[in-house]
Formats: structure tokens, sequence, C-alpha cells
């Protein structure tokens, strides 16, 4: 069920109708039922991996908590690292290190007969097992609790509207509003109506649209140079788009809900250095490998090189942790060597120029940096999206002048809708970076709010598409 389909709001209706009726805990019980249900309805066989994961991270926590020998509590740490990690090592990575493998083999040579299983991707798999892992580490840690309701547990690790693709929450912020009452008001009903609006409006109307137009260069054996600049251009906007509309849409209806779900993006492309980029991007991701990943291989602890080695071991398998091909990986390897050369140019606390309290020419000076670096994360994104290492170097090489290319634009254009679309889009984040809001709007007078929200009505109906495509991070 994609939150784009007549389907899904059919489901959600049911969910609410019922969940207004329910008393705190029969609404949790409920939602449980949905969640699973809601996964189900992809591929119900995963449900047992889901279920696996909970049980086992349920029992570890609570074990964790009794246990006082710290190698005991350790074993029981791996116990829940084998079990989440070694799902995610079957499911997404086997078929790709096995294929890696025989092709290094051929290059030497050697012809060799191996024989994969065609494994399915379990959708969403990256993304609660790394929820319910912060659970069992921050319990080992001492950071957390362990709850001893197995059902507020399992509802925690499938909470429907993030389960598929984030935000990656953390058990002392979600299941804190999962235990207690939730107070249902007209103005977090109001507030998650415009969630789900911006969300559907990022996704219908602006990445839907625009997606052909890049899947069209991408796809093309000869683009042109302004044909790559273009496209690529527009898959930094479909993947904003599309990524943080699903976000939107996931954050609305937990709201409408009761439940708080964080903030995952803060108008990315505003960044002015890479590692303002990853304070405002996939913030929940960026956060879990700095907590669980950066920190634990020592940080920034032990001089120089050994940050910039964690810098890179942290960001190549946040790179693999998005598919299990080699561009990824290469990906991964192009945002640590960014981190890390910004750091080793800008110290420790490398300051990015963020705020709001500046001169005319700092506003300048950052707008030219905006620019700039929005080029420089613009060639992140063509390393994610090429289909090949070849392709890669041929799209490097006319970007750069290297290879012959004609210079024409011959690529199809987005439609007009999916134009207008980014400009709002566009105002939008504009308003939000000026005033330090999400809710900007909140202080307007009634009859301004209520031309927004026609406004916003208008584009999504003016600017839908007949098709919506699934998700783009569903496939990680």
């Amino acid at each position: 069920m994609l939150f784009t389909t007549l389907s899904f709001w059919g489901f959600f209706a049911i969910v609410g109708l019922a969940y207004v009726l329910l008393s705190h805990k029969a609404q949790n019980r409920m939602l449980l039922v949905a969640s699973y249900i809601f996964y189900g309805a992809w591929d119900w066989r995963f449900l047992s991996l889901i279920l696996l994961s909970t049980l086992v991270d349920y029992f570890v926590g609570l074990a964790m908590e009794r246990e006082t020998r710290e190698t005991r509590r350790k074993r029981l740490l791996y116990v829940s690292l084998a079990c989440n990690l070694g799902m995610l090592a079957v499911f997404k990575y086997l078929g790709f290190f096995v294929d890696s493998f025989a092709g290094l083999l051929a290059g030497f040579g050697y012809e060799a007969d191996i024989f994969t299983l065609s494994i399915v991707l379990p959708v969403g798999i990256s993304f609660y097992t790394f929820q319910t892992l912060s659970y069992t580490i921050d319990i080992y840690r001492k950071e957390l609790k362990p709850t001893d309701d197995f059902l507020d547990f399992a509802l925690f690790v499938a909470f429907f509207p993030q389960l598929v693709a984030g935000p990656i929450e953390r058990a002392r912020n979600l299941l804190p509003n999962i235990a207690k009452p939730r107070i249902l008001s007209w103005e977090a009903l109001s507030r998650g109506v415009v969630l789900v609006l911006i969300g559907l409006i990022k996704k219908v109307v602006i990445a839907d649209a625009i997606g052909p137009s890049v899947d069209a260069v991408y796809s093309s054996p000869d683009p042109t140079r302004l044909d790559i600049v273009f496209a690529t251009w527009l898959f930094a906007i479909q993947i904003y788009c599309d990524f943080s509309g699903y976000t939107d849409i996931a954050r609305g209806v937990a709201k409408m809900l009761g439940f708080s779900l964080m903030r995952n993006f803060a108008q990315p492309y505003f960044a002015a250095d890479p590692q303002e980029f990853w304070r405002r991007w996939h913030i929940s991701l960026s956060t879990w490998l700095r907590d669980y990943l950066y920190i634990s291989l020592g940080g920034n602890r032990g001089g120089p090189t050994k940050t910039y080695r964690n810098l890179m071991a942290t960001m190549t398998l946040g790179g693999l942790w998005h598919g299990a091909a080699w561009n990824f990986v290469l990906w991964g390897i192009y945002q640590g060597a960014l981190l890390s050369i910004h750091r080793a140019l800008t110290g420790r606390n490398g300051h990015s120029g963020e705020g709001t309290n500046r001169t005319f020419w700092s506003w300048l000076k950052r707008a030219f940096a905006i620019a700039a670096f929005f080029q420089i994360v613009c060639y992140g994104w063509l390393l994610f999206r090429a289909t090949s290492f070849s392709q890669i170097s041929d799209f490097t090489g006319k970007l750069l002048g290297l290879s012959a290319a004609p210079m024409g634009l011959t690529m199809p254009m987005p439609p007009f809708p999916a134009l207008l679309g980014m400009v709002f889009l566009f105002v939008w984040d504009m308003f939000t970076e000026r005033t330090g809001n999400v809710r900007f709007y909140s202080g307007w007078p009634l009859v301004s709010r209520a031309a927004l929200w026609a406004c916003m009505i208008y584009l999504f109906a003016f600017g839908a598409t007949t098709t919506t495509s699934s998700f783009i991070y569903f496939q990680f």
C-alpha cells in the first residue's frame, strides 16, 4: 500500500475511525494489527522477519537489564547484532558479494561456477533493523530502560507510518509516545493534514513527474553534456522530493494519531558544506551512524588520522546501507572524503555560517557557497544514480570536457505542473529556512492560511499524475 494510492487512504480511514473509538491500550493493539496488515500487504512472508527481530531484541533487552556481568551483557548484545545484521547480510547483500567475488575470479581468468539463490529484498528491512538495534545498543550503554510490554515494543518496531522508509526512530522517543495515552486535537489534525499535503505535492506533483526526464538521460547511450547536467540537477530534486515527501506523509499520518516522529530533512540544499548537509539530510540515519558507528569506531578521539579513517569507514558503510551495489559504496566514499577534507580545512568545529543574524554581504557570500556546494552534492548524486562504473566514467568525462560530447539539450522537459511545484517548494523551504520554523504559516491571518491551503490543494489536483511510482528509498 503506497501512501499515494486510494487503497492506503481507505485503510487509514478505517484505522482512524477505530482509533477514536478505542481506549489507549486497545488503540495500541489495533495499531499493531494494522501495522502487520500494512506490511503483510507487500509480502506476508516477510512478517516473520519483523517478528523474529522483535522477539530477539525484546528478550535481549530484558536479559541485559537483569545481567550485571559485563561479559554476558556484551554476549547478549552480540546476539542482537548477529540477528539483525545477519538478516541484512542474507537478504540484502549475499547475492551482491557472491556476484562480486565471481567477477573478481573472472578477472583473474577463473570461471567460477557459483550457485546463488534469487533472494527478494524485504521492503524496509534496512530501516526497522537499525531501529531495533538502537534499542538494544542503548540498553547495553545503560542509556535506556527496556520496556516489559511486549506488544508495545512490537508496535515500536512495526509502527506502519514510518515502517518501510523511516524516519529511523529511537526507542527513547517513540516508546514513551506509545506507552502514554495520546491526546487528539484539531491542531494536531490540521498540522498532520498540512504535512501530508506538502508530502504528496513533493512526491506526486514533482518527483513522479520529473522521473521520466531523469530516466531518459540515464538510460541514453550517448547523452549530451547539458543533458547530463540538467538530468543530475533534476535527480537531486527528485530524490529529495521523493524521500522527504515520504517522511512528511509519515509524520503527518502519525501526527493525526497523536504521535510525534522526528524531522528527517531540514532544507538540505541550503547547506554550504558537507558537515552542514549531513545535519540536514536523512537526519535519522546520519545521527544513527554518528551515535552507533562513528563514535563506536573512536570518533574524533586519537588524532586527525584516526578521525579521517573513522569518517571514511562510517560514510562508506553508510553508502553500502543504501544498496547492494558498488556505485553506492563509491558514493559513500565520496561523502566520507568530502567530510574529511572539510574537517582538515576548517578544524573540528568548522563553522558553516548558518543562522539569520548577518549582513547583506555575508548573506551574499553564503548564497554563493550554497550554490557552489550544491554542484558538489549533485556530482555525488550522479554516482548514486548511475547504473554502472562505465556510465560514471562516461558522464564524468563529458562533464569535465575530457571526452567529446554535443552541447545541445535533447532530454524531455518535465511537465509544467512539476515546474510550478518546484517553484512552490523553493518558496516554502525559503520561508522555513528564513524563519527557522516549519510552521511559519501558523501566525498568519486566517484568510492568508486559507489561501495557502487552497493553493496547495489546487497544485496537488492540477499536478497529480495519473500513475505513481514506488518511493525510491523502498529499495534500500
